[in-house]
Formats: C-alpha cells, sequence, structure tokens
C-alpha cells in the first residue's frame, strides 16, 4: 500500500514492535485456532515483587498460547518487555518451561508441536535472583528436549532485546528471527561498561550498541537465520517458513569446534570494528564450505 501524502514508494507497515505480548502472540497463530494458557484470569503473579514494593502482575509478564501455525501444532510464549524489562522470575520461567514440555509430550507421541518464544527480556528478575537462575536452567533442558522432535524458534523484535540468561536460549533455538531494531547478546552494553568501563563498551553510543548486537550484524555473522522488517505480515511468513522446515540437520549450539576456531582465529589485543568482523566471519564462512 502506498500513501501519496509521502511519495509513491511509501510503505505501510503493521508494526510487530508496537504490540503488546499477547497481541503479538496471538498474530503468529492461525486465525480461530489460539487458546491461552494460565492467563491473567487465573491470577497466578508472583509472591515475591509485593514484598518488595513492586506491583505484580496477574500472568506475570509471560503470555502462553497454544493453537496452529500453518496449520501445524505450535506454543507461542512471549514476554512482554514492558513489565519489568521483561526479566525472568519463577512463575514466568515455570509457564515457559511447563509450555516446552507439554509441546514436548504431544511431539513424543507422535503430534510435532513447534514452539516459538517471543524474547524482549533482559534476563533473570533482580528481584527473585535464585529463582530466575533456576527456572532459566530448567527452560534451557525443555529446549533440548523438544528441539529434537520439533523447531524451536526464538523471535526478538525490539525495542528491549534479547539478554542475560535468555539470550542462551536463543542460542539453543533452532532458527532464530529478528527485525534490525532488536538486539541479541550475553551481556548487555550497560553491564560491559559498568564492569570494565566506558572504554571498553561506550552504552551511551546507540549506533555502537545496534552495530554490535543488532539484528543485522547478528545476521551477517550467521548467528540468527532470518532478518525480517518490522511488519507484521513478514514476521508471521517467516515464523510460518521455519516451523514447516521443521528440525534443523545441524544445529547452530551442536557447532562448537566451528565457533571456537573463529573466535581463537582472531586478535583479541585490539577492538574490531563491527563491519570488520563481519567481513572475517563471512570471509572464513566461504573458505569452511570449500573444506
Amino acid at each position: 500500500m502506498t500513501d501519496k501524502r509521502y511519495g509513491a514508494n511509501f510503505i505501510h507497515r503493521q508494526s510487530f514492535i508496537e504490540l503488546d505480548a499477547r497481541e503479538r502472540a496471538t498474530a503468529l497463530i492461525d486465525a480461530g485456532t489460539s487458546r491461552e494458557l494460565l492467563g491473567p484470569f487465573e491470577r497466578v503473579e508472583s509472591p515475591w515483587l509485593a514484598m518488595q514494593g513492586v506491583t505484580p502482575q496477574e500472568d506475570d509478564g509471560c503470555v502462553v498460547m497454544k493453537g496452529k501455525i500453518a496449520g501445524q501444532a505450535a506454543v507461542v510464549i512471549a514476554l512482554e518487555g514492558a513489565f519489568q524489562g521483561g526479566s525472568m522470575g519463577e512463575v514466568s520461567g515455570e509457564k515457559m518451561t511447563a509450555a516446552l514440555d507439554l509441546a514436548y509430550a504431544d511431539s513424543k507421541k507422535g503430534t510435532p508441536t513447534s514452539a516459538v518464544i517471543l524474547l524482549e527480556t533482559g534476563g533473570v528478575r533482580l528481584q527473585e535472583a535464585n529463582l530466575g537462575l533456576a527456572v532459566i536452567a530448567e527452560l534451557l533442558g525443555s529446549i533440548l528436549l523438544l528441539r529434537k522432535y520439533a523447531p524451536v524458534i526464538c523471535l526478538s523484535a525490539g525495542m528491549v532485546g534479547c539478554f542475560g540468561g535468555m539470550s542462551l536460549a536463543a542460542g539453543l533455538a533452532s532458527y532464530v528471527v529478528m527485525t534490525r531494531e532488536a538486539r541479541l547478546g550475553l551481556n548487555g552494553p550497560e553491564v560491559i561498561e559498568q564492569e570494565n568501563g566506558i572504554d571498553e563498551f561506550d552504552s551511551s553510543d546507540h549506533a555502537l550498541v545496534w552495530a554490535i548486537d543488532g539484528g543485522e550484524q547478528r545476521f551477517a555473522t550467521g548467528l540468527i537465520d532470518a532478518l525480517v522488517e518490522d511488519d507484521t505480515p513478514q514476521v508471521v511468513e517467516a515464523i510460518r517458513r521455519f516451523v514447516g522446515e521443521g528440525v534443523p540437520t545441524v544445529h547452530r549450539s551442536s557447532q562448537v569446534t566451528l565457533y571456537r576456531s573463529r573466535i581463537g582465529a582472531l586478535d583479541t589485543s585490539r577492538q574490531w570494528d563491527p563491519k570488520e568482523l563481519r567481513t572475517l566471519w563471512t570471509a572464513k564462512s566461504a573458505t569452511e564450505g570449500k573444506q
């Protein structure tokens, strides 16, 4: 669609980023097939936040929906980045793990059930630190079980990004989808700056942050499988495509020797320019493909 006010090339997009977690999950599931599990009316919320002066949310910032994607059984799990930065607590973590375990049980019985995890999260919720770490460990184990039978697809659209322990979930996924606005990394820019100083990482330099952690760089270096625009139909199509592709022959997380060799070849005494690193990674990929 075009708009004459802005010229013939102006395209109206249906922003996926502007949707909340429940709207995002609903958008991915085939119309008329979605059913929310353990929703807000069940009143299952964190018992720990109120003790520390934080108002809890009745779904603990985690939406779980079951239905079909491209006609195949699927579960969609969406973290609400607007609630506590999408951080993981005991309740939200257990909801995610239980959903994956149910998908695993169905898949093992002969009904492959894909999982789509929408990651807008800074990682563990500080108010529930140890509990958050424990449930993330359980979650990772559940991903490893399910991905043998059905694809586990992680999606990060923005604007919170995906950091901390939940970046490990993306690392274990069968496929990862991002927009340019999204970010993905183990440690967030603010944490790196706090621990190692501004010379190591200036978190106020947004161009630098996105050049290193942004979706475009992650796609160019082969750490994700698809880069999409912030357009709901494009996001939906990418998810449907990966559901249809099924379980990959080799998971990225299994290629330990490959990535160790790449890291080992880097000169760690200098700071690499993101575009320079992208070129090096691409060159290595071409060389490795010929071996």
